[in-house]
């Protein structure tokens, strides 16, 4: 299913450039689709695979309205909307979407608008998706983007809009409630059949879906927008002949680096910009994707992850080199995490809390532990309980593994090295952090590293730091869906005091609980 121009975009594309409220409406509905020629039921925004894009301009306010229609039993019936990696302040975190943590989920046949002011002065790539269970994987899932028309790199690129967004992501054929059964009963976290590109894919034995093709004029210099929508796999993106340079990581700009070759975990995003100074023809543009052994699931063929660039005047067919997997040995320039270095240096404050993360599964269950605790979701969410009065981490559930922190304070977590063979890519909500040690490297950097909101966390560890100047209690988990519904995440709780000074809900947020545990099962 390609990425269809959406009613959303065409008319957020039409409001005055002064405007600061963009009313969104997204029908969350059940909608028959074949990303990778497989047809099957999804979970879809407006009916489509990626969902519709949302664009905005720094300091605008989003005002998303959802109405859920599912009616799919093979999926979950109810629904919640994250912003992944939106900052979202104390006032509104009722509205930040993380079920059972700041939200209860929507019924069936009901409605719930989201007020998400855009604050900081923040602007980049971002993206929505469902916070319900591992709902997202059905489908849905789609990019957000904040403008900035006083980007400070604006000069190195000419071409900045729809055409350049590209949102890679894993791709199962079977819905998500069997597949979720599976992985209890055996342990074994579940390998996707394909990979898509911009909502188009293909799987060993199935049929020659088209590839997405991205057109380029000769000449002229392009920022690209990658989001990794992916509940599992990692995607490794490079386009034949041609050089990337890296200008923004999670919403956040970097100083440019040219690579041919960039890692990107599940839920990160990067900005390249790409110049179109290669002869007329068509290049591949390759996204081959880890995530599992492919032994487990004999339709995936991360060859087959791909899309095409095509110069104006390039005929309509695929490229004459054949498919690879990218630049490598002598010819691979990748990027390293550890490099990257922030537009504007700043030194990362000094930590006055330090908390260290042991993440190990249970062998042979689908559990992972955090500090020898699995996290379970609440009946009651952490800020129904926070706003009803709790005070310490003896309020919560211990399987809520809620940390209790001041506000105003800077927290360091530390994630020791782990031998587990696949990276977590912890993402940080409402909130972002300084990465002061990358998993990619062993060097330690205070003095300028960059902040993002998702890194990886493995073999030699990982060290961020972030303020709790923003309170609330903000959900710290690890971004292979899978491995969150099993367990390993985390609530980040700050300044509880503080929060209930700050955070006055609307009515229909208080309706959301007592309607959804009035549910039947079948229906939550």
């Amino acid at each position: 299913m390609k990425l269809l121009v959406s009613t959303v975009s065409a008319a957020l594309l039409a409001l005055p450039v002064f405007s600061k409220t963009l009313p969104i409406t997204l029908d969350i509905v059940n909608a028959q689709g074949a990303p990778d020629g497989f047809s099957r039921s999804m979970v879809t925004a407006n009916g489509t695979y990626p969902g519709p894009l949302i664009t905005a301009t720094k300091g605008d306010t989003l005002v998303v309205t959802i109405n859920n229609k599912l009616d799919d039993d093979t999926m979950r019936r109810s629904t919640s909307l994250d912003f992944d990696g939106i900052f979202v302040n104390t006032p509104n975190s009722f509205d930040e979407g993380s079920s059972f943590v700041t939200t209860c989920p929507v019924a069936p046949d009901a409605s719930y608008t989201y007020t998400i002011p855009l604050v900081d002065g923040q602007a980049g790539t971002f993206w929505y998706h469902s916070q319900l269970s591992v709902q997202y994987v059905d489908g849905l899932r789609g990019a957000l983007i904040v403008y900035d028309p006083e980007d400070p790199l604006k000069h190195l690129y000419d071409v900045d809009d729809e055409s350049t967004i590209w949102q890679v992501g894993d791709w199962w054929h079977n819905t998500t409630l069997p597949l979720l059964a599976g992985y209890v009963a055996t342990g074994i976290v579940p390998v996707s059949d394909s990979g898509t590109f911009n909502g188009v894919g293909r799987y060993n034995g199935g049929p020659d879906v088209p590839f997405h093709v991205v057109n380029v004029v000769q000449g002229t210099r392009y920022r690209f927008r990658i989001i990794n929508t992916s509940a599992r796999n990692v995607f490794t993106i490079s386009i034949d002949s041609h050089n990337m340079t890296i200008i923004e990581t999670d919403g956040n700009p970097t100083q440019p680096m040219t690579v041919n070759s960039i890692d990107m975990l599940a839920g990160q995003r990067h900005s390249i910009v790409v110049e179109a100074n290669q002869p007329v023809a068509n290049y591949w543009i390759n996204a081959p994707y880890v995530g599992g052994d492919p032994t487990r699931n004999l339709n995936q063929n991360a060859t087959l992850s791909r899309a095409i660039l095509r110069y104006k005047g390039a005929p309509a067919e695929d490229p004459s080199a054949p498919m690879s997997l990218g630049p490598a040995g002598a010819a691979l320039n990748a990027l390293v995490e550890a490099n990257l270095r922030p537009l504007v240096a700043s030194p990362a404050p000094e930590a006055d809390i330090n908390i260290t993360l042991n993440l190990v599964v249970t062998a042979g269950k689908a559990q992972w532990n955090v500090n020898n605790v699995s996290y379970l979701a609440p009946e009651v969410p952490t800020l129904v309980k926070i706003l009803e009065g709790a005070n310490s981490a003896d309020d919560f559930n211990v399987t809520e593994n809620t940390f209790v922190l001041p506000a105003n304070k800077i927290v360091q977590v530390i994630f020791p090295p782990s031998i587990d063979d696949e990276a977590h890519p912890f993402h940080l909500h409402g909130n972002n952090f300084w990465l002061i040690k990358s998993n990619s490297s062993e060097e330690i950097n205070t003095q300028n590293p960059i902040k993002r909101d998702v890194a990886g966390v493995g073999s030699t560890g990982t060290i961020m730091r972030f303020s709790t100047a923003n309170p609330g209690p903000w959900f710290f988990h690890c971004h292979i869906f899978w491995h969150f519904q099993a367990g390993l995440a985390t609530v980040m709780a700050s300044g509880l005091e503080e929060t209930r000074k700050q955070v006055n809900p609307t009515k229909a947020w208080e309706a959301l609980c007592p309607a959804y545990d009035a549910l039947p099962t079948d229906l939550q």
